[in-house]
């Protein structure tokens, strides 16, 4: 990688970092700096070398993670801020037509931190709050759907150990560390929804919402719907809607900020490369 994109990589996500971790947003000039940046230095790569492929490669990053960045925001899992920086990395990493670049191993790289961090975030939440994680818990444990759930998983892993006792020992032990992941991933899973209802959602005054906020529950006035989940982040016009028509707390959904991971991931990536390709 080219040390100047490293470098201006390098300071938007320690930028990015700090206001996501102080404000749980990424600011827009942030983002669309990075775009625009990472397009006109590929551009202006391509005229100094006299090769177009510099800007091909950028447009192409820029395009693949437009397309995850519309996933993840419209499946709820990222905001708006985290979606448009990913699409600044894309331009300015660029994606080279072979299998091991530096924009593939940054993806895989991103999954793996952003996995650990997640759980390890969570962990510092469960700590932090420990009884709205057991009082979640205890009512997830009560849901129909939730039982249903761990019974299917049980008799998975019944059906797992049974059938490796008729293979031999190497076989067998396969089957029965798929049965144990089974098991801990079931309540890795719980944990993680409990940690997100009981301790990611709190009300917030109409007058300290910010745009993107994630609203929990449909806002219903007179018959009326202003705001739900399906908006996937409130917009400043709802905002003073919500003000014009009295209301004076709305539950939201505090997510974790991700961009620490991706700062994590790509210092990672510069250093020892596909990380999934280490651990194997």
């Amino acid at each position: 990688m080219e040390p100047l994109i490293a470098i201006i990589i390098l300071i938007a996500l320690v930028i990015a970092t700090i206001t996501d971790i102080k404000t749980r947003e990424v600011p827009n000039w942030v983002t669309y700096s990075l775009i625009f940046i990472g397009l006109g230095i590929r551009g202006l790569y391509s005229i100094i070398y006299s090769d177009i492929m510099f800007f091909v490669y950028g447009a192409a990053g820029f395009t693949v993670f437009l397309i995850l960045a519309y996933i993840l925001f419209y499946t709820g899992q990222w905001g708006g801020g985290d979606s448009k920086l990913l699409m600044g990395l894309g331009a300015l990493i660029g994606l080279e037509f072979s299998v091991d670049t530096f924009l593939i191993s940054f993806i895989i790289n991103v999954l793996l931190v952003g996995a650990i961090y997640a759980i390890l975030y969570s962990i510092v939440l469960a700590f932090l709050y420990p009884g709205r994680l057991l009082k979640k818990l205890k009512q997830l444990l009560k849901k129909k759907t939730i039982n249903a759930t761990k019974r299917a998983m049980l008799l998975l892993v019944l059906v797992l150990i049974t059938v490796s006792f008729f293979f031999e020992p190497s076989l067998r032990l396969g089957f029965i560390v798929l049965a144990f992941i089974t098991f801990v991933m079931f309540y890795i899973w719980l944990f993680v929804k409990a940690v997100e209802t009981g301790c990611m959602f709190k009300f917030v005054p109409v007058s300290k919402l910010t745009e993107g906020d994630w609203v929990v529950k449909d806002i219903i006035v007179k018959g009326k719907r202003i705001v739900g989940p399906k908006d996937l982040g409130i917009s400043k016009k709802q905002i003073k809607q919500l003000i014009r028509l009295n209301v004076k707390k709305v539950l939201i959904k505090q997510g974790i900020p991700f961009v620490p991971s991706f700062l994590i991931a790509f210092i990672l990536t510069l250093i020892y490369g596909n990380l999934f390709l280490l651990l194997l």
